[in-house]
C-alpha cells in the first residue's frame, strides 16, 4: 500500500516505520512537501513517520490510534466492514435530534452499549443521533472537545469499526447520524502536527492558543487535512451530517472561506451518493449569512444551532440573569417571542454582555425554519455550569413540560440532550482524564479559578480529573421508570408525535409563527397554522384570550378548550396543543 505524509517541516528526510522496520521515504514529484513509500501493510499493522531522524510519531491522517494520541497509528482496511442495512439517507426538514455522548450515555462508555439503547430513541420518534467528538484524546473519559487525529475514533469508545457497527445500527432503526467534530482547535496533548507542518498561525490567535491556519502560507494543505477528515465521516462511516464547533473561532481571511469549500465538497458528494447530507454550524455571531446559499452570498452551511432561543428559554424559565443571560432578563418573555419570530435576538440590537452592537436580522419570508436548531439544554449549557445541573435540579415537572413544548412544537429543528426526554436529574459535569500531572492540575485549578470569580468555593466545584465526576454524569435510566421521569417520557413521545402527524408543526414558514405573551403574568401562546400552543409559567392559573374554539390534542394537565368568550384557562406551571375546529 502507499504510505503518504505531509512534511514540509522536514529538512533532509523522513522515514516510515512500519512493524518495527524503518524504511525511507521518498519526495513526491510535483507535490511541495509531501513524502511516500510503498509497503506492503494490512490492516492492524502499527506504523508512523520518523522526521530527519526525530522521534517516531503518529500519522496526522492516522485512522486509527490503538493506543492513544501518543502511540503509532494503526492500518485500516475500510473495506473490511460489511455494512448490513442499505440507507438512502434522512434530511433536516422535520427532523427531531437526540445529543449524546459516547462516555456517559451508558456506564459502559462505549459505542457497542449505546448502539443497544438505540431502539429506545426510535421508539421515542428522534430521527438523528447527534454524537459529541469521537476522535482520539488523551485518557479514558472526557468531553471529546481536546481531540486530534482527525480522522479517527477514540480506542476506548470502540474504534472506528465500532463506530461503523453504530451507524449501521442506528440506520437500521431508521435514524440518521450527525458527528460534531472540532476544526478551530487540536489538543493539546498528543498534539504533534506542528512537527509536520504549518498547521497553525501565530497570525491569528483563540482561546486555545495560535488559530489553525487556514489563510496563512501552507494553509491550501491544511484546509485539504480538515476538508478529507470531514468527508472521510462521510463516505467512510456512513455519517449523514457534522456538527461544527464553534466556527465564528475559525480565523479565515481569505476570498474563499475554508466553510464554503466544505458546503461546497459536502453538497457534491450528497449528489454523488444521493444522500442528503448536511452541516450544522455552532456560531456566536448571530449572522443569517452561515447558511445563506452560496448563490445568494451566504457560506452555505444547512443549518446552525440557535443559541439565542436557548438564553431566551432558560431565563424564562429559571429567572437567571448572570452572564449573557443578562442581555434576555430585561424582559424574557419578549425576548423568547421575538426569537420564536424572528430567530435571533441579537439582530443589531446592542448586547450589554458584549457591550457593543450584536448580530443580523434573518429575513425569516424567505428562510426555511428548520435551517435553526432549538433546545432548552445542551452539553455546553449544562456541562459548562459550575456544578453541571441539568434545569431537572431546580425547576418542577410542569415546567419542564413546558419547555418541551415550547422546543417540541415550535418553528425550529427541535433537538435534546440525553436524559431531557425523562427529566433526568443526573448532572453532566465538565470532566477529563489527563495522564499528565501538569496538565491535569492546570485544568483542575483553571476551573476552580474561573467558578471562583462568580463566588462559587473551591471545594464546591467537581474535579474534572476524579473518577467519580465522570461517573456522577452517567445516565440513570432506572428513572425511566419513575415518576415524575415516566409522565415526562409519556410527554415528549406524544409531543415528537404530534410533530410527526400535524403537518403545521413542520412548516418552514417563519413568517407565519404568531406570538402572544403577558410578562406579568407568565404565559405566552404560539400560533402555527391551525395549531395553536400555549404555556403557563406562573404558579397562578391563567386566562389566556385566545379566541375562537377549538379541541385539545395534548396537554401536561387536565383543561378545557376555550369556551364562548375565547378564554383559555390554563393550569399553574401547565402547557396545551390545541387545533381549530
Amino acid at each position: 500500500m502507499l504510505f503518504e505524509v505531509w512534511a514540509p517541516q522536514a529538512e533532509e528526510r523522513v522515514t516510515l516505520w512500519l512493524e518495527g522496520e524503518e524504511r525511507p521515504m521518498a519526495r513526491a514529484d510535483g507535490r511541495a512537501g509531501w513524502w511516500h513509500a510503498e509497503a506492503d501493510a494490512g490492516g492492524g499493522a502499527r506504523y508512523g513517520f520518523a522526521l530527519d531522524g526525530g522521534p517516531v510519531l503518529p500519522d496526522p491522517r492516522s485512522r486509527r490510534q490503538p493506543d492513544g494520541p501518543d502511540g503509532l497509528s494503526a492500518v485500516v482496511d475500510q473495506g473490511a466492514y460489511e455494512w448490513r442495512h442499505a440507507w438512502p439517507g434522512r434530511g433536516l426538514g422535520g427532523a427531531v435530534l437526540y445529543e449524546l455522548h459516547v462516555g456517559t450515555y451508558t456506564p459502559e462508555g462505549t459505542l457497542d452499549a449505546a448502539a443497544e439503547r438505540l431502539g429506545e430513541l426510535a421508539e421515542l420518534g428522534i430521527t438523528h443521533i447527534e454524537l459529541m467528538p469521537v476522535c482520539p484524546f488523551p485518557g479514558v473519559h472526557g468531553w471529546g472537545y481536546e481531540g486530534v487525529s482527525l480522522w479517527a475514533v477514540h480506542e476506548p469508545y470502540g474504534g472506528p469499526e465500532a463506530l461503523k457497527r453504530f451507524v449501521d445500527t442506528a440506520h437500521g432503526h431508521g435514524l440518521g447520524v450527525v458527528l460534531d467534530v472540532v476544526h478551530n482547535h487540536l489538543g493539546p496533548s498528543g498534539n504533534y502536527l506542528p512537527a509536520f507542518g504549518p498547521y497553525f498561525t501565530a497570525t491569528h490567535h483563540t482561546p486555545w492558543g495560535s488559530a489553525v491556519n487556514l489563510d496563512a502560507p501552507g494553509s491550501d494543505e491544511v484546509r485539504a487535512y480538515l476538508l478529507g477528515s470531514a468527508l472521510a465521516w462521510l463516505l467512510d462511516h456512513r455519517l449523514d451530517g457534522l456538527r461544527l464547533d464553534a466556527v465564528h473561532a475559525l480565523a479565515d481571511t481569505r476570498a474563499l472561506t475554508f466553510l464554503e469549500e466544505l458546503s461546497t465538497a459536502v453538497d457534491a458528494v450528497s449528489a454523488e451518493t444521493g444522500r442528503p447530507l448536511f452541516l450544522i454550524a455552532e456560531s456566536d455571531l448571530c449572522d443569517p449569512r452561515t447558511t445563506r446559499p452560496r448563490a445568494a452570498g451566504g457560506l452555505g452551511l444547512h443549518a446552525q444551532w440557535n443559541d439565542d432561543f436557548h438564553h431566551a428559554l432558560h431565563t424564562v424559565l429559571t429567572g437567571e440573569s448572570q452572564g449573557y443571560y443578562a442581555d434576555f432578563a430585561a424582559a424574557p418573555l419578549a425576548a423568547l417571542a421575538k426569537t420564536l419570530t424572528r430567530v435571533f435576538f441579537h439582530d443589531g440590537t446592542y448586547s450589554a454582555f458584549r457591550g457593543r452592537t450584536h448580530g443580523r436580522p434573518v429575513d425569516v419570508t424567505s428562510t426555511p425554519a428548520h435551517r435553526f436548531l432549538g433546545y432548552a439544554q445542551t452539553h455546553d449549557q449544562i456541562g459548562n455550569r459550575a456544578l453541571g445541573d441539568r434545569l431537572s435540579a431546580a425547576l418542577s415537572p410542569g415546567l419542564l413540560a413546558c419547555a418541551a413544548a415550547l422546543v417540541l412544537t415550535g418553528p425550529f429543528t427541535p433537538m435534546l440532550f440525553m436524559g431531557e426526554e425523562w427529566g433526568a436529574r443526573t448532572p453532566w459535569q465538565f470532566f477529563t482524564d489527563h495522564p499528565d500531572p501538569e496538565l491535569a492540575e492546570a485544568v483542575r485549578s483553571g476551573r476552580r479559578r474561573e467558578f471562583a470569580a462568580h463566588g462559587w468555593a473551591a471545594e464546591q466545584i467537581p474535579d474534572p480529573q476524579d473518577p467519580g465526576t465522570r461517573e456522577h454524569s452517567c445516565l440513570d435510566r432506572a428513572e425511566r421508570e419513575r415518576e415524575p421521569h415516566a409522565r415526562l417520557l409519556a410527554w415528549h413521545r406524544e409531543l415528537i408525535g404530534l410533530r410527526r402527524t400535524q403537518p403545521d408543526l413542520a412548516d418552514p414558514d417563519l413568517a407565519a409563527v404568531k406570538v402572544a405573551y403577558d410578562e406579568q403574568a407568565r404565559w405566552l401562546a404560539f400560533r402555527r397554522g391551525d395549531l395553536r400552543v400555549a404555556v403557563n409559567l406562573a404558579k397562578d392559573p391563567a386566562a389566556i384570550p385566545l379566541g375562537g374554539r377549538g379541541r385539545v390534542l395534548a396537554a401536561w394537565e387536565p383543561v378545557e378548550a376555550p369556551g364562548a368568550d375565547g378564554l383559555l384557562h390554563l393550569p399553574p406551571e401547565s402547557c396545551v396543543v390545541l387545533a381549530d375546529d
